[in-house]
């Protein structure tokens, strides 16, 4: 890691002496699956090379994070929000309730925890929200990857349970692909009711 980038890492930090947890969630954006959140608290003694921001990183790369965050973290763990979840809270909701959740299912527990985005879930945790925290925190992009990997996974096997939209190549985002496919075959359970080209079809 250069020493830029080692500097933005160190520019968010926890209390010194806590324990610290990072969190963050994939999936605000497509039209259907569950938003999917990570949390993982690192070992000190064991840096993983090569985190960042899993979106600006190349599949190959996420997942060789990915097993190094899995073979060194302290502990990790996933949370998710359901699509029904999503359209009854709205996605902003369903996203901080899938963040505290992976918090809350660590096998160990941390006294502090570092949240991608603007603000942090209504929880006990002691907490500090970073923006664009999944590239200047390293806990954060390890939950980011492990976030990542873990939905992409999960879209690639309903990719084979709803055939013809294309799950496995887009993930569910709404790319022309995936928009043409709504229009031809209409929505599917795991489509999101409440986003607007969804909805748009249920009401024609």
């Amino acid at each position: 890691m250069g020493s830029t980038r080692l500097q933005l890492f160190l520019e968010i930090m926890a209390p010194p002496g806590l324990l610290c947890a990072g969190t963050d969630e994939v999936g605000r954006g497509p039209l259907a699956g569950a938003v999917v959140a990570a949390a993982v608290i690192l070992n000190p003694a064991q840096p993983i090379a090569g985190l960042g921001d899993s979106k600006q990183l190349s599949e190959k790369q996420r997942e060789q994070c990915y097993g190094q965050i899995l073979q060194f973290a302290v502990a990790f763990a996933i949370g998710r929000a359901s699509v029904i979840e999503i359209d009854r809270l709205n996605i902003l909701h369903a996203s901080l309730l899938a963040m505290q959740r992976a918090v809350e299912a660590l096998s160990t527990q941390p006294e502090f925890v570092l949240v991608d985005g603007n603000r942090c879930p209504l929880w006990r945790y002691r907490s500090q929200a970073v923006v664009k925290g999944d590239a200047r925190v390293a806990e954060i992009a390890a939950a980011s990857i492990v976030a990542k990997v873990t939905r992409d996974r999960e879209m690639r096997l309903l990719d084979a349970e709803y055939p013809g939209y294309g799950f496995a190549r887009h993930k569910g985002y709404p790319t022309p692909q995936h928009l043409l496919a709504l229009q031809e075959l209409g929505p599917c359970p795991i489509h999101r009711r409440s986003f607007a080209p969804v909805a748009q079809l249920l009401r024609d």
